[in-house]
């Protein structure tokens, strides 16, 4: 059997975020979560529970639908990639000045 103490049971997600079964599935369809399935229990990482929040919030307090939720992740991680590479240049370009 798989050592699952990494591991948070979803059925503790749902009971914690008053959230039925069905939003983690439709969440792992959509490639934002993993789930792990061990002897017929579904569990994520404990290191997706920092996203989990971020998505949760946004479905709970900005009424934002799965799709939705994507996409903004999507966005977010794409302002971050541009972040560190502007960081990158103005580096580079700092360099050049000196």
């Amino acid at each position: 059997m798989m050592n699952t103490e990494n591991f948070i049971p979803i059925s503790t997600l749902c009971q914690h975020y008053k959230l039925e079964i069905s939003f983690f599935n439709h969440l792992d369809e959509n490639g934002l979560i993993d789930i792990l399935l061990v002897d017929n229990t579904q569990y994520v990482h404990k290191e997706s529970i920092y996203e989990i929040e971020k998505i949760v919030r946004m479905h709970k307090d900005l009424d934002v639908n799965i799709e939705g939720i994507d996409v903004v992740l999507n966005l977010l991680q794409k302002i971050d990639s541009l972040q560190t590479e502007l960081l990158r240049v103005r580096n580079r370009l700092l360099l050049y000045e000196n």
